[in-house]
């Protein structure tokens, strides 16, 4: 079990940027892919990225393809997403996440608390 604790949330404006991070308890955190999903209100929670545990696989959804970007420096068991040209519809509760390389919620067993980010118009 990995215990994850996201920070980097917050209010901004249409077309700026955010880097949220993820901070890894397990110091085998490097054996884990690690995913990023969001929730909004009334809606799923949903795949947002995910990085393999070697860094070699990357997967975005394809709303946020080309605006975000995931990284993970393992040697500081730390895992960002960089969000830029940020679209009101981005408005939700980010969770990173560790587990299996995949895109949904089942392929992840630990999560984070979660990070409000708010994107004004």
């Amino acid at each position: 079990q990995v215990q994850l604790v996201e920070s980097g949330g917050g209010l901004v404006q249409a077309g700026g940027s955010l880097r949220l991070s993820c901070a890894a308890s397990a110091h085998t955190f490097s054996n884990y892919a690690i995913g990023w999903f969001r929730q909004a209100p009334g809606k799923e929670r949903e795949f947002v990225a995910a990085r393999s545990w070697s860094g070699v696989r990357t997967s975005y959804a394809d709303s946020v393809k080309g605006r975000f970007t995931i990284a993970r420096d393992n040697a500081k068991s730390t895992v960002y997403l960089q969000m830029n040209s940020l679209k009101p519809e981005d408005t939700a509760v980010y969770y990173c996440a560790a587990g299996v390389y995949g895109t949904a919620v089942s392929d992840f067993g630990s999560w984070g608390q979660g990070t409000q980010v708010t994107v004004s118009s």
